[in-house]
């Protein structure tokens, strides 16, 4: 019944930890190896590398929240809102395009 599951590679599993700098303070995240495939495709859908993907993410959770008291869960959570059939990439790329329009006005000045 779980074979599909319970089968897959164990890499897809294994935690990685990447050092990461949010708000300016280095830091490091641990997630497992499939939540970094995912996060880098949510990067780069947000044409951003990851580091800035990050920053942007924990940033924005900051304003919203007050703070981010979990920010492995959250990005767990971004990654299976991101592979829900019912996403609204859509609206993922609009909010991509007006930050990158932003920071061409930022880079102007």
């Amino acid at each position: 019944m779980c074979h599909i599951f319970a089968g897959q590679s164990p890499s897809n599993y294994t935690f990685e930890t990447r050092s990461v700098r949010l708000m300016g303070h280095p830091t490091s995240v641990r997630l497992e190896a499939k939540f970094w495939v995912v996060l880098e495709q949510l990067a780069d859908a947000q044409d951003m590398p990851m580091a800035k993907f990050l920053s942007a993410l924990y940033e924005e959770a900051s304003e919203i929240h007050g703070e981010v008291s979990n920010f492995a869960s959250l990005l767990r959570c971004c990654c299976i809102n991101f592979l829900d059939p019912s996403f609204n990439h859509e609206q993922l790329e609009l909010e991509a395009r007006d930050a990158r329009a932003k920071m061409d006005v930022v880079a102007a000045e």
